[in-house]
């Protein structure tokens, strides 16, 4: 891949996404981009930008897509979970006298995250009678929107932070896939969602789930999807970053929660 087909590409991707391609990861576009231009007949990574320069906007969407990281597994780091379970739900519960809760799992990839959060509101059992929480999974990729909404694993993605006595309770194989049960898979709803766009018109979260997503932006980019989440949830609203992620120097939108890493609340 000659040095112009580089600077096209990654000016494209983080136009479309955000995303920042630096030379040192040029072999993350060698190797990614070739599965598609092979779907699109191309010998090679020229190929497709000069498709691409004729306006082809498929074309465009499925390089945008083959980009996206779409590392995902159940559970991922339990700690968050648990927090969730033990603290913030039973915290913003004692809030909301309507009774209803809206979570917001931003750049979800294949579902695992919102799927998760459904499983752990269904083990709350009584404590969780009589209330309403819908839960929202976005994501840039058109595909992985299309993976949430089928709710099938493979035996590798279900061994993967998923409890046995889970996958027994809220699975059922068939073939070589393992699909959620209507009872969790009705728990979510999804949709595709560019972090770069206003969030306004998702409506307005408690909780925003925004995990291992910020590492991938520079900090212009961080602030700007932060400010939007921020403009979304309540005073006592709650936002979960990844472990290597930290609002410091970033925005003044959000403040930690003392003794709770990965928590941050919407400042007033």
């Amino acid at each position: 891949m000659d040095n112009d087909d580089f600077i096209y590409l990654s000016d494209l991707i983080k136009r479309r996404s955000a995303i920042v391609i630096t030379k040192d990861k040029a072999y993350l576009l060698e190797s990614r981009l070739g599965a598609v231009a092979r779907a699109y007949k191309l010998d090679d990574i020229s190929g497709i930008v000069k498709k691409l320069k004729s306006g082809d906007r498929t074309l465009e969407i499925d390089v945008v897509d083959a980009m996206t990281t779409n590392e995902s597994l159940f559970f991922r780091d339990q700690h968050p979970f648990d927090q969730l379970r033990d603290f913030v739900l039973p915290s913003l519960m004692e809030r909301r006298t309507n009774k209803r809760l809206r979570i917001w799992c931003a750049a979800c990839s294949s579902g695992q995250e919102p799927y998760s959060i459904a499983m752990l509101l269904s083990e709350m059992g009584a404590k969780m009678a009589g209330w309403t929480v819908e839960i929202l999974g976005t994501d840039l990729s058109r595909t992985m929107i299309d993976r949430c909404k089928r709710a099938a694993y493979t035996q590798f993605e279900v061994q993967r932070g998923l409890p046995i006595t889970m996958l027994v309770k809220y699975f059922e194989q068939r073939g070589q896939e393992w699909f959620l049960k209507p009872q969790v898979r009705s728990m979510a709803n999804f949709r595709e969602f560019n972090l770069l766009d206003s969030p306004s018109s998702l409506g307005q979260f408690d909780i925003v789930f925004c995990r291992n997503v910020l590492i991938y932006f520079d900090q212009p980019t961080k602030r700007q999807i932060l400010d939007g989440i921020a403009k979304t949830m309540p005073d006592d609203g709650i936002l979960y970053l990844g472990g290597a992620e930290t609002i410091i120097g970033v925005t003044d939108r959000f403040g930690s929660e003392p003794g709770r890493r990965g928590i941050y609340r919407r400042a007033a």
